[in-house]
């Protein structure tokens, strides 16, 4: 897999590698976040992806669903839930909203935070996201939980073009689940988010496909 590493096609070796369920790091933007994720098709994400993310990543392990499959499930945005002050107008600096809904553990889970419990309620989401209008979302998952929630934008890229619809958007070309889990990559010395350049470092270590965001938004949108 080493030519993941290569600027050419690297849009293809990614849909390949999510096709085949193996994770990419996708860097959003200088001019937005500034940050790589570790992304991988939720279905895939077993007690060791769990691990690594923790591990390898560091940020916050969240599950994005497609818009229409969030819409199904009555999952509202977190502020249009809450009725409190703190989630009145402001500004981002990075976006006119964020995608953050709730926070779920699968029912079968103990405490939901175990890598065991956590990939239990990733792969059911995945699941339940393949077949939205026919369960009821809150027979198999509990709110509050450990799994933070992400909702895609109504109209995906063409709306936004974060690592939410990023993510979506590459599950969709590679005929995956419209679910992908997002993880921020940190920096253990200096704890901000980690360097593009060291993230392709860590990506060509593990040969992940490396990729800019630019590179999906003009190949998928």
């Amino acid at each position: 897999m080493s030519g993941y590493q290569s600027a050419s096609g690297a849009l293809e070796h990614a849909i390949d590698a999510f096709a085949s369920g193996d994770p990419v790091c996708v860097h959003d933007a200088a001019d937005r976040e500034g940050e790589t994720d570790l992304i991988y098709p939720a279905d895939a994400v077993t007690t060791d992806a769990v691990s690594r993310l923790r591990n390898d990543a560091g940020g916050l392990v969240c599950v994005a669903l497609d818009y229409e499959v969030a819409e199904a499930f009555d999952l509202p945005f977190y502020t249009d839930a809450v009725d409190h002050p703190a989630t009145n107008a402001h500004d981002l600096g990075y976006d006119e909203r964020s995608s953050f809904s709730l926070t779920v553990n699968h029912r079968d889970t103990y405490t939901g935070i175990t890598d065991a419990d956590r990939s239990l309620t990733i792969r059911e989401l995945a699941a339940a996201a393949r077949e939205p209008g026919t369960i009821s979302f809150g027979d198999r998952f509990r709110v509050p939980g450990h799994v933070h929630l992400l909702k895609g934008a109504p109209d995906g890229l063409s709306q936004r073009e974060g690592h939410t619809e990023l993510g979506l958007a590459l599950a969709d070309a590679a005929g995956a689940d419209p679910a992908v889990v997002v993880c921020e990559m940190l920096d253990d010395a200096t704890g901000g988010a980690l360097t593009p350049g060291d993230a392709r470092a860590y990506a060509a270590r593990h040969d992940f496909v490396y990729l800019e965001g630019r590179e999906i938004v003009d190949g998928l949108r």
